[in-house]
């Protein structure tokens, strides 16, 4: 218990500078990318840190007369990219918690 007191206390007197890494966070948010493709690079989908998608490319010899075939492509391809980018942004916040010398596992609210 003492043990999760002083830890308590090491993030309580970081506080400011946690503040100052969770900005700067938010901000690499918009930073981090990562694509999904599918149908065999039919359909690719970008997305960023924030969840957002950025783009979705179809190929010209994707089939667009099949209608349903295309939709489920672009599903396909974003849930790809963004389980990509989840990790990417867990990683980058396991890495800003260390820097911050924080415990692992420390959750802290707008950093994952």
């Amino acid at each position: 218990m003492f043990k999760e007191l002083g830890q308590f206390a090491s993030i309580m007197k970081n506080m400011g500078k946690i503040r100052e890494e969770a900005e700067r966070f938010q901000t690499k948010l918009g930073e981090i990318h990562a694509e999904g493709a599918a149908g065999g690079d039919m359909v690719t989908v970008k997305v960023n840190g924030r969840m957002e998608i950025l783009s979705v490319k179809i190929a010209e010899s994707a089939p667009l007369q099949d209608r349903e075939m295309i939709e489920d492509l672009i599903c396909a391809a974003a849930n790809q990219a963004m389980t990509k980018v989840r990790e990417l942004v867990s990683l980058e916040a396991q890495n800003m918690a260390t820097s911050l010398g924080l415990p692992p596992g420390t959750g802290l609210p707008g950093l994952s």
